[in-house]
């Protein structure tokens, strides 16, 4: 099994998970609000005059567990419909090895019941 974990902004969370179930048949996602930056380091706002800086930009962050066969597949679909055009701040994807995956209901290896 293999974790694929991306970085997006907000606005593109439901567009990347329809292109992984599109793309690659699999179901299943935990999504996380989270804050950051990388190079584009923030944004700035102009308020009645003054001038605020936001340090760190609101983003989600998406994990995936799918078949080390899929990974690949769910990265490309990821980088696919997370890009946005922009310069920067589309966020990161990257991929984990995982083991002993099991379901707290049955108790059963994820494998076993899929």
């Amino acid at each position: 099994m293999t974790k694929v974990e991306a970085v997006v902004v907000r606005e593109r969370v439901e567009i990347v998970i329809d292109a992984v179930e599109d793309q690659t048949g699999h179901v299943g996602v935990t999504v996380v609000e989270a804050v950051g930056h990388g190079r584009q380091r923030g944004i700035t706002h102009e308020y009645r005059g003054r001038v605020f800086e936001s340090r760190f930009l609101p983003k989600a962050v998406l994990t995936f567990v799918v078949e080390d066969e899929l990974a690949e597949a769910v990265v490309e679909a990821i980088a696919d419909a997370a890009r946005t055009g922009h310069e920067s701040g589309d966020g990161l994807v990257w991929t984990t090895p995982v083991e002993n995956v099991v379901h707290h209901r049955t108790g059963l290896p994820l494998e076993v019941a899929s």
